[in-house]
């Protein structure tokens, strides 16, 4: 009886933990339900206060009119297209670059990583206007090399998988070297490997982030040809004769959602690994 009364306040405990996380997550779910409810709305029940949560009539012909009001096709390619590109450059830059600060000794190591780091502090619409100026000298506003040169790099992806590299034994590095591994060697089958958590972590963040950013493709692009989508349903919000079509925009939305979410599903048990046991330990 005094084993029951002691694990009921445990038990109390659990329930509450469950609820608050239950009630959290139904939170959180809102507004992206909120968003594939309207897109299945009229423009009038999108509109419409008190809110409709279920539409009467499900208008999936939302998505064809969507897809068809703008080249999304196009935007989607592009988005694609460009966030590939700048994953694949910074897993190279980033590797290398951790890589190098985690194994080697070199004059003036510990400063140039504190001056990295330092990078992260500042935020993207601080170095605007300089970027912008330098691509222009360049003649590259309104190209891809905008859109990818500049995001090649990724102070926090250093941090990141640098942390993971150092916690490698150096006994295994060693091993591969007597094996007759040169340095890219081990980097490539003792590091790298090791290190899986926090690289696939580091690459799912910032496809989620690259594929989602609207600000520098809205500074540097001018013509649909390489708009990614991102900027591409901001047409939807620019009211013409009709208004904002806000339930156009959100099924537009709702389709531009799915690289994101796919992507993320697949690294879920990575990102979460990543996060776990890298995160943002010194």
């Amino acid at each position: 009886m005094s084993r029951i009364a002691n694990s009921w306040p445990s038990f109390l405990g659990v329930i509450f933990r469950h609820v608050a996380m239950i009630a959290g997550a139904i939170l959180f779910a809102l507004p992206f339900f909120w968003m594939v409810s309207g897109s299945l709305k009229t423009l009038d029940e999108v509109c419409k206060y008190p809110i409709i949560w279920i539409p009467a009539k499900m208008q999936w012909h939302n998505y064809a009119d969507a897809w068809r009001a703008a080249p999304f096709t196009r935007y989607l390619l592009n988005s694609l297209f460009i966030t590939t590109t700048i994953i694949a450059g910074q897993f190279f830059t980033v590797v290398l670059a951790a890589y190098a600060f985690a194994r080697f000794q070199f004059f003036g190591k510990n400063f140039l990583f504190m001056s990295i780091l330092a990078i992260m502090m500042v935020s993207l619409e601080v170095r605007v206007i300089p970027i912008y100026m330098i691509l222009s000298a360049f003649k590259w506003i309104d190209t891809y090399y905008a859109l990818i040169v500049p995001m090649l790099t990724s102070p926090f992806g250093i941090f990141l998988v640098r942390q993971a590299f150092m916690k490698v034994p150096q006994d295994l590095a060693d091993a591969a070297a007597i094996d007759g591994c040169n340095h890219l060697g081990i980097l490539r089958q003792v590091m790298v490997p090791l290190s899986k958590p926090a690289i696939v972590t580091f690459m799912v963040f910032n496809f989620i982030h690259h594929y989602n950013n609207y600000f520098w493709p809205l500074i540097v692009t001018n013509s649909d040809q390489i708009r990614p989508i991102t900027v591409g349903l901001a047409r939807f919000r620019v009211p013409e004769d009709t208004g904002i079509m806000w339930h156009y925009l959100m099924a537009a939305t709702t389709i531009a959602l799915i690289p994101s979410l796919v992507v993320f599903i697949i690294g879920q048990k990575y990102f979460i690994r990543g996060i776990a046991t890298e995160g943002l330990k010194g």
